[in-house]
């Protein structure tokens, strides 16, 4: 979160809920802009895409995954868990047979993600995705593509181990 919009009134039931319904829109407009903003910088700060390489060379990088919590590792390391762990397992899993552009869609119809009913739930857990990945694995991203269409770029090999 980056910060809180507060909106109160001395008069008493001052706001309808034209007033409400306004101010969301505005809040999503400005989670919106903010969040272009970062992928502007994050695409910025990145290597030009001819550098880039689906199975780029160097040191094997183990990811590891637990089941019971779908808690991810990463060279030893805990990264995430939950539903963002299963969600990073499946798309490196689906990574390892071939593939690397995903859609939000795909991701919620799974039902092995187990995804909660909440439909905005999906988009904020990819954005704590991305950042911890940037964070902790710059090697392993996640860059948006298209409108609820992202791709999986490998800078590093990856050895995947499940564990149940």
């Amino acid at each position: 979160m980056l910060g809180v919009l507060y909106v109160e009134s001395e008069q008493s039931l001052r706001f309808t809920y034209g007033h409400e319904d306004a101010l969301v829109s505005l809040a999503a407009q400005l989670g919106f802009a903010v969040q272009l903003l970062e992928e502007s910088a994050e695409r910025s700060d990145t290597e030009p895409e001819a550098s880039r390489s689906q199975s780029a060379g160097g040191e094997m990088a183990v990811v590891r995954h637990y089941a019971a919590d779908n808690s991810v590792f990463v060279e030893g390391d805990y990264l995430i868990k939950g539903v963002a762990g299963a969600i990073l397992w499946k798309v490196l899993s689906d990574h390892a047979r071939g593939r690397s552009e995903f859609t939000n869609r795909e991701l919620r119809l799974d039902p092995s993600l187990r995804l909660p009913d909440v439909s905005d739930n999906l988009e904020a857990r990819l954005i704590l995705l991305r950042r911890r990945l940037k964070e902790r694995c710059p090697y392993i991203r996640i860059e948006k593509n298209g409108r609820g269409r992202f791709r999986l770029a490998l800078n590093r090999p990856v050895k995947l181990e499940a564990v149940s």
